[in-house]
This record gives structure tokens, C-alpha cells and sequence, in this order.
């Protein structure tokens, strides 16, 4: 044991293997090289076993080396297949320790196609990237904790009630996801119920309902004459959006296969309805005196084109239409509150037919009523009395 010096293995040229003692050997290389070798046998299979360079590994760090495999020999360990498997539970756990980003950026990958909206995983890495990512974005998800998600939370929590709303969901799916995927343990510390309910205030608690701005349906007649003289696309589809009591997304997507102008119908299909059921909405006379020009005019498979070869309208052309006639105290989704207002206020339609307009899911016995299509013969002349009621004077 013990017969090399480090004076000598730092001398050493000659190529060759140069024993310590108890498997322990210096090798040299014919280019020079020098590296520690430990030999051992085990169940009858000779075996070696690199320890490193020596640059790196001194002769004292090898005999310490030597012997705790000696050691793991005595126990029937073999020291090549143990470090084999200590490498692995490595890798394996580097392979874990992914942050909380980069399970977000995983988590909004596999669900991007499920999501009918294309802006909605946009929305989920803003949310994500504004609030969440400067708190624990960096740090492993595993260790992510109440802590943290309190952390984050807070700071919003009364001021942003909505978007902390929204953001404690996004962290809570993210979280399982990770733990759904082994690279996290334990409960969810985002979790609401039983938890963070119990530390944060409800949020009915800490926000007024907000409504979207409208406008009183008594001034509509005269703010429908200023929208009638706005140029472009984007005031035609406000226009239509009004008097068919539609929603912005439904509109502007809306095809010429959805419209048929000889039995005055506007079919949405499910696909693009908020409560994923197909929509039939009547059309009255001056949202078929909008359609008429433009399908004889029509280059695009969409009713309101944008300006890119067969796309729709921006989303955000309505309200730069409302922005260009200074009435930014507007919203184009409030003048379905204003068709709402209007039609309890001023008519005796039932609420469930008004309900049914506005594409609203409603109790399981209108929806047999609509089934049997009663309810839409009723909403012609809910939407024939709008169109008149927005009708310039």
C-alpha cells in the first residue's frame, strides 16, 4: 500500500501502469497523459474503474478514492455500477429540477390547441410573465410554496382583483401539470378551496361588479346616425355587431356559409360560441341592407375582411371606431347591455327570449322551448322591433 510518492507521479514519463497498492495504479499514456485506474474483481469479473485525471485528482484524493471502493466491494458493491446509477438519479433529477417558466412555457404548449381562442395563450404568458415570473419564474417549481403564491397574490389582490383572480388559476394549473409530470410533490399551493381561502379575501369581496360601459338605449337612435357616416370596414361591423346583439369575436369572424340573406339568418356555429352551442340570430332590415353590398362585393370568405388576403378584422377595429367619434366611454360588448336594457324597459318579450338573443345559456326548459323552435320565431320580432328602435330619426 501506500507505494507511490507524489513526487513520482507528478516525474513520471515513461508510459505504463504504475501500482499504489490495493488496485489503486497511476497509467501514463504514450502521449503522457496521466489518470488514476482502480482495479478490483468481483464475482469473478476483473474490472476498471476510471478515477480521473491526475491534473485534477491528487495522489492523496485517488487513495481516498481506492478506498471507498474497496469498501463498496466488501459489501458486495460493485463501485462502476453504483456510480452508473448515481449518475443517473443525477440526470434525473437535473431532468426535474425545471423551473416554474419553463413549466408554464410546457404547460401553455400542450394546451394551445384545446384553447379556441388564439389569444388566449398570449393572455396566459402575459399574466404569467407580468406577475408570477418576477416572484418564483427562476426558481424551481418544486419549490414553489405558499409563500411564494401568497407573495405574488398579494401585491395584486385588491388592486387587480380580476387579473389575481385569473393569475391564482394560471399558477394552480401550472402546478399540476408539473405535478401530474413528476417533476413536483405535495399539495397545490395555489389551491383555493380550504387553502388560500382561508388567507385571502373572496373576490366578490374586494371588487364591484364592473360592467362593460354602455350606452342608454334612448340615445341610441342619434348615436347609430353618427355611426352610419364613420368610413370603413370596422363602423359596419360596430353596426352589425349592435343590431344583431352580437359579441366582437362573433362578428368579426363571421363567414358568408353562416349567412343566409334570403331567409335572414346569421347561423354562429358552436365552434365559435362562448357556451359551445350553435347560435341562429335573425336579421332585420338594415343588418341585411350592411350584408347585401358587401357580399356583391365580396374577395373574402369573411363577412368583414381585414386588410391581410383573407383575414378577418382586427378585434380592436370596433373601438377604434368608438375612439374616432370620441366616444372612448364606450365598449362594443356594453351595447348588448343596451339591448338588454332596451328590452326590459320598453317591450313585454319573456327574459328567457331576451336571454336566448343575447346567445345566454338558460334553464333546461327554455332549452326544450328552443329545441322545438318557438323561442327563435319569438326572437324575430324582438330583433325586427331593435332594428327599428336603432334606427336613425
Amino acid at each position: 500500500m501506500s507505494r507511490l510518492s507524489a513526487l513520482f507521479v507528478g516525474r513520471v514519463k515513461e508510459p505504463g501502469m504504475y501500482a499504489d497498492g490495493g488496485g489503486l495504479y497511476l497509467q501514463v499514456s504514450r502521449s503522457g497523459t496521466k489518470s488514476w485506474i482502480f482495479r478490483y474483481s468481483l464475482n469473478g469479473r476483473e474490472r476498471e474503474m476510471g478515477l480521473g485525471p491526475q491534473h485534477t485528482i491528487t495522489l492523496a484524493d485517488a487513495r481516498v478514492m481506492a478506498t471507498e471502493a474497496r469498501r463498496m466491494k466488501l459489501s458486495g458493491i460493485d463501485p462502476i455500477d453504483a456510480r452508473k446509477s448515481q449518475r443517473q438519479a443525477k440526470r434525473l433529477e437535473d431532468a426535474r429540477a425545471i423551473t416554474f417558466n419553463q413549466a408554464s412555457i410546457a404547460y401553455i404548449k400542450a394546451n394551445r390547441a384545446a384553447w379556441k381562442n388564439p389569444k388566449h395563450a398570449a393572455q396566459w404568458e402575459s399574466t404569467l410573465t407580468a406577475y408570477a415570473d418576477p416572484i418564483f419564474g427562476d426558481l424551481p417549481v418544486a419549490a414553489i410554496d405558499t409563500a411564494l403564491v401568497m407573495k405574488a397574490l398579494e401585491a395584486i389582490w385588491s388592486e387587480k382583483p380580476e387579473t389575481a383572480s385569473r393569475l391564482r388559476g394560471r399558477i394552480e394549473s401550472v402546478l399540476d401539470w408539473a405535478t401530474a409530470r413528476g417533476y413536483r410533490t405535495g399539495e397545490n399551493p395555489a389551491r383555493w378551496r380550504g387553502h388560500l381561502d382561508k388567507m385571502l379575501p373572496a373576490r366578490a369581496k374586494v371588487q364591484a361588479v364592473q360592467h362593460h360601459a354602455a350606452l342608454p338605449y334612448r340615445d341610441l337612435p342619434a348615436f347609430m346616425s353618427s355611426l352610419r357616416v364613420q368610413p370603413g370596414i370596422g363602423a359596419l361591423a360596430l353596426e352589425f355587431a349592435i343590431l344583431t346583439a352580437g359579441r366582437t369575436g362573433e362578428v368579426i369572424a363571421a363567414t358568408w356559409d353562416e349567412m343566409d340573406l334570403d331567409a335572414a339568418t346569421w347561423t354562429v356555429p358552436k365552434e365559435r360560441m362562448k357556451a359551445k352551442r350553435e347560435h341562429k340570430v335573425f336579421l332585420g332590415d338594415r343588418a341585411l341592407a350592411i350584408l347585401r353590398p358587401l357580399k356583391a362585393a365580396a374577395r373574402s370568405d369573411f363577412v368583414f375582411p381585414g386588410n391581410l388576403p383573407n383575414k378577418p378584422l382586427s378585434n380592436m377595429a370596433m373601438l377604434s371606431t368608438l375612439k374616432r367619434m370620441n366616444r372612448k366611454d364606450l365598449t362594443t360588448h356594453g351595447f348588448r347591455s343596451t339591448f338588454r336594457d332596451w328590452a326590459a324597459e320598453t317591450t313585454d318579450y319573456p327574459s328567457e327570449v331576451v336571454e336566448m338573443a343575447l346567445a345566454h345559456v338558460v334553464a333546461n326548459k327554455v332549452e326544450a322551448a328552443y329545441r322545438r323552435g318557438d323561442l327563435f320565431e319569438k326572437r324575430k320580432g324582438l330583433m325586427r322591433d331593435w332594428d327599428q328602435a336603432a334606427t336613425p330619426r
